[in-house]
């Protein structure tokens, strides 16, 4: 489907970039920015296409893009160029204006703060201001996911400790029963890849592909997950804490202790991330390396001490 999908999507993404050219004269390259089932990416000069999963629920990506597009997200979400999706190849395609994303190469410059302001004026959101239908975040969808696409990779010496560490797990965070306040705007999978920065200077988060209403502590969860683990320098994680809660954000206390609501999804994340870790070592037909082996065995050490549950949490 791929291989009939991107010389289409090329041409999608020229036309939009060159609406009234009958040709492209701008000299500029189509380029693939990402190629996977679950989101192909191309860009010709300032424009970007992306065709979307083909199991993309189509009211869900409206109400999504509708979201993304609002007035009260400004300066929060990149909005798209067009306000609905066109079909290709049994995909939908949405088109939106290119940002420049995070240096991987320089670390030391990595927006945190930029990361975790955004996130907390995203939560802040008035869900009355918002337009309706707006569905779940799909975080523990996401999660749920990678612990399928774990267990069709087919067995593996690493997979026990991370299977282990999915059933002390509550049931909201598998995705097997609603989330206890779903009345946050939440972005869903949040990590530095999903920042670009656009003409204005400004940094804004991009991909609405899990937005939705959640819990907003989800969105915390990866750095908060990396820091447990040992990946995430201390110094890089207070600084995102810190700009989180300066901003207002109501995911955690502005005051005190906030592992108690980033427990859960924390571990859900390290788990997420171990378990695709596994799937594509098995698929690249490659040993684990260092990182996935930590992550690895952060889940052996959770698995070992379950969640303190309480109240919501324990559903």
């Amino acid at each position: 489907m791929t291989a009939d999908l991107l010389p289409a999507l090329r041409a999608k993404v020229r036309a939009v970039a060159h609406p009234a050219a009958e040709a492209c004269v701008c000299g500029t390259e189509t380029s693939v920015l990402a190629d996977r089932p679950d989101g192909t990416v191309v860009r010709h000069a300032g424009t970007v296409a992306k065709a979307h999963a083909a199991d993309t629920d189509p009211v869900e990506l409206a109400a999504r893009m509708a979201v993304s597009a609002h007035p009260r997200l400004d300066g929060i979400l990149l909005p798209p160029l067009r306000p609905g999706a066109v079909e290709s190849h049994g995909r939908p395609v949405t088109f939106w204006p290119y940002g420049s994303p995070v240096d991987r190469d320089d670390p030391d410059a990595a927006p945190w703060e930029a990361a975790a302001t955004l996130l907390a004026r995203l939560h802040r959101t008035p869900q009355s201001v918002l337009p309706p239908g707006i569905p779940p975040m799909r975080g523990p969808a996401k999660a749920a996911r990678a612990i399928a696409r774990l267990h069709a990779a087919g067995a593996h010496p690493a997979a026990a400790p991370v299977l282990r560490a999915w059933t002390v797990l509550p049931a909201w965070a598998r995705d097997e029963a609603p989330m206890p306040y779903a009345r946050t705007l939440c972005h869903g999978d949040l990590h530095l890849g999903q920042l670009v920065r656009t003409r204005g200077g400004d940094w804004l988060l991009i991909d609405i592909d899990d937005l939705g209403l959640g819990e907003p502590a989800w969105d915390l969860a990866r750095p908060a997950a990396w820091f447990a683990c040992g990946l995430l320098p201390p110094d890089e994680w207070a600084r995102f804490l810190a700009a989180y809660q300066k901003a207002g954000g109501p995911a955690v206390p502005a005051d005190s202790d906030p592992w108690p609501a980033l427990d859960v999804p924390a571990r859900a994340l390290t788990v997420q991330t171990a378990a695709l870790a596994i799937a594509k070592s098995v698929a690249a037909e490659r040993p684990l390396d260092e990182v996935e082996t930590s992550v690895i065995d952060a889940c052996d050490r959770m698995a070992a001490h379950p969640p303190e549950l309480a109240g919501e949490y324990a559903t």
